[in-house]
């Protein structure tokens, strides 16, 4: 019989077993054999194990991140930045804001029943801050119910915050942003950490709204970008620790032991006090002496946030501060920095920061009350709100603020 011509990287059949056995071809067998091979394959290996390790911590963390937001958090966290902004990129050319068009009709809600956390009982009601309607930057005649305010909440039968929304230019028409009106004699404001950023720490405050916190609980909305001299360039400081550094121009939200807040530059109208309970500061000011600065519309990347794609309109948010002490806080869709500006200026602000970007970051919620006090029933302002309205309700990742009643 002639001899089998078969390589040895056929089956060979066990005696006795009918299974076939496939073996290695002899190449690779020889080359898995070299120290360096092993080497380089057991490196591959740890690397692969590690990268799991690290994207499924992400990826599991507490809090109601999106898959996709913990994922471009981690790559830009681990030196991914470059590939991440070219996904978003893509991603927005497939998908830029709409020009022109109408947005869906204008529904906020009644107000809800006025709250008393407190049980003052009968009390003599505060006069109502008086709000001018706003007028829309799209021109022309407005929408039913565009720029009027609305109650969203009430202590002891005087509104405490009230809301509107309106289109934010004359391009980007089928957008509504939302403007927010939060009177201080009625309020008080606590900032929040995030359980990644500032991260954990002896902050005395948790990095979400558990069901006994939730007593009187109003409102609650976004903080900045990360805390780092990259990003938010400047630091964030509560309770006596500080995250970063404190940096002397930038602007800043400060917190009070008395519960309100204000905005305005470190170092330069805000400072810290033996009252200062909080601060989070973001880049500078879009509002300064009730003026917006020319450099809004410079170095729109650089200067004020990576956007997805580079884009001048994205989600946006800021907060500001009128004359009369109330915080207003501005965000929607297609927002530029100037048209952010704009509508915290009309607002009333004399001074207005920006805070976060981005749809994954943006949220303005507001409470109404029910009969179980830890359980009011959150509601987001803006219907396409890409975080839900519950999100504070568990840890998250980000800083925020919660809002009270008095």
């Amino acid at each position: 019989m002639a001899p089998s011509t078969k390589p040895e990287t056929d089956q060979d059949v066990a005696a006795g077993d009918p299974k076939p056995v496939r073996r290695p071809p002899g190449r690779l067998r020889r080359l898995l054999a070299r120290p360096t091979v092993r080497v380089v394959v057991a490196v591959f290996a740890a690397f692969l194990a590690w990268l799991g390790w690290s994207v499924g911590g992400a990826l599991l963390a507490p809090g109601n991140d999106s898959t996709a937001a913990r994922l471009a958090e981690w790559g830009r966290d681990h030196h991914l930045g470059p590939v991440v902004t070219m996904l978003e990129t893509a991603q927005y050319k497939m998908d830029p804001p709409k020009v022109g068009g109408t947005p869906a009709a204008i529904g906020l809600p009644p107000a809800a029943p006025a709250v008393d956390p407190a049980n003052h009982g009968p009390a003599p009601a505060l006069p109502p801050i008086p709000l001018a309607p706003l007028t829309s930057p799209a021109g022309g005649d407005p929408l039913p119910g565009e720029g009027t305010w609305h109650v969203l909440s009430s202590v002891r039968g005087t509104p405490a915050i009230q809301a509107a929304e309106l289109r934010p230019d004359a391009a980007h028409t089928s957008y509504l942003a939302g403007v927010v009106s939060m009177d201080p004699r009625l309020v008080r404001f606590q900032l929040h950490p995030g359980t990644d950023d500032p991260g954990p720490d002896n902050w005395g405050v948790p990095p979400n709204i558990p069901p006994e916190d939730r007593t009187g609980l109003l409102a609650s909305f976004n903080g900045g970008f990360k805390v780092n001299v990259n990003e938010a360039r400047g630091g964030f400081f509560l309770n006596g620790v500080t995250h970063g550094t404190l940096t002397s121009g930038a602007a800043s939200l400060v917190y009070y032991k008395d519960g309100h807040a204000t905005v305005g530059t470190w170092d330069d109208g805000v400072s810290m006090t033996p009252d200062v309970v909080g601060v989070r500061q973001n880049l500078r000011l879009i509002v300064d002496q009730s003026a917006v600065p020319d450099d809004v519309d410079s170095h729109i990347e650089s200067g004020w946030g990576l956007t997805i794609g580079g884009a001048y309109f994205v989600w946006r948010s800021g907060i500001g501060v009128t004359p009369d002490g109330r915080l207003v806080f501005a965000y929607g869709p297609a927002l530029s920095v100037r048209t952010l500006a704009n509508l915290l200026q009309q607002a009333g602000c004399v001074t207005a920061m920006q805070l976060d970007i981005n749809p994954a970051w943006m949220s303005f919620n507001y409470y109404q009350p029910g009969s179980d006090p830890q359980n009011p029933t959150p509601t987001k302002l803006l219907s396409d709100q890409e975080r839900p309205a519950d999100r504070y309700f568990e840890p998250t990742s980000r800083d925020f603020t919660a809002v009270y009643a008095r």
